[in-house]
């Protein structure tokens, strides 16, 4: 999956009055960033201020996208790192399903 098809599919996943609200942004450092507004119910590649920031390196990310890394093993070795609102992260889970 590319940075493009992953915004596409979190586009279609995030819709005006779901169930996540908040937003969140992912860095994948050099590749490029996701920025997701729930509440707008849009994501895209921006950089805007976001609750929370999920620090990620592409590889990492799909691997737990793709359920063959665990999100909390990667936080504690240090694979995944968030900066802000840890809730907001935690909300993630069942948003991040819709992307695979």
């Amino acid at each position: 999956m590319t940075l493009e098809e992953l915004t596409s599919k979190a586009n279609a996943a995030v819709s005006a009055g779901g169930d996540f609200t908040k937003k969140v942004k992912f860095d994948f450092g050099d590749l490029g960033k996701l920025f997701i507004d729930g509440a707008e119910g849009k994501a895209d590649n921006s950089d805007g201020d976001a609750d929370a920031t999920i620090k990620v390196n592409w590889d990492d990310f799909q691997k737990i996208s793709a359920g063959a890394m665990d999100p909390t093993m990667a936080f504690m070795q240090g694979k995944l790192k968030v900066e802000g609102d840890m809730s907001v992260a935690m909300q993630l889970q069942s948003l991040m399903s819709k992307f695979s």
